[in-house]
């Protein structure tokens, strides 16, 4: 099975588990909405991707960081992504990419996510010929696992980037990402020492 194809099988995967845990919540009981939790942050690092770059059917894996802050449902992520290995003819491609994230329901300790990132794509072109940056913007989904109130996995992030100004038309790359990050600030807690219903 190619790279290709991988990435393929695991974006419908995703979409399948994201599709029978919005089945599953939609008869549970709504949780509670007493106080707002109040900004959370929390910065992942060290994380694995694989792509399928666009550009001449290569597949590259590399290295990601990133950054959530969030407010309840609601928040905004940035992240950095560099694709530098396996890769044919020394094509590498770069992004630096934000926008909003919106988490579509808690039920502990599973939390599925969509986003949508703009910024920059970079790319350096067969052996390191030329180089380009361009516009890019990147809708996405992922899940994501919290095993303890600091520490949340990223079990899967899935992204299709569009890159609507290279230079030879436009460049899809896509692909999917994985990840562990740290919450930077500990969860707020109501007076009797309970958590509030955080991220």
């Amino acid at each position: 099975m190619t790279h290709s194809a991988q990435i393929r099988r695991a974006a419908l995967a995703l979409s399948l588990l994201l599709a029978i845990l919005s089945t599953r919540q939609a008869n549970a009981q709504a949780m509670p909405t007493a106080t707002a939790p109040g900004l959370l942050i929390a910065v992942g690092g060290g994380g694995a991707s694989m792509f399928q770059s666009g550009y001449g059917r290569n597949n590259i894996v590399g290295l990601n960081t990133y950054v959530d802050m969030n407010i309840g449902p609601i928040g905004v992520e940035g992240e950095a992504r560099f694709l530098h290995y396996h890769t044919s003819e020394d094509v590498t491609e770069t992004n630096y990419l934000i926008g909003p994230r919106y988490t579509l329901f808690r039920t502990r300790p599973l939390r599925p996510y969509v986003k949508f990132l703009v910024g920059q794509g970079q790319i350096a072109f067969p052996f390191h010929y030329a180089e380009g940056k361009y516009f890019a913007y990147a809708p996405g989904a992922g899940l994501e696992y919290s095993i303890h109130e600091r520490c949340i996995v990223r079990v899967i992030d899935f992204e299709y980037q569009n890159w609507p100004q290279f230079t030879y038309g436009g460049l899809q790359p896509y692909g999917i990402s994985a990840g562990i990050s740290i919450r930077l600030n500990s969860i707020p807690r109501y007076p009797d020492g309970r958590r509030y219903a955080a991220r």
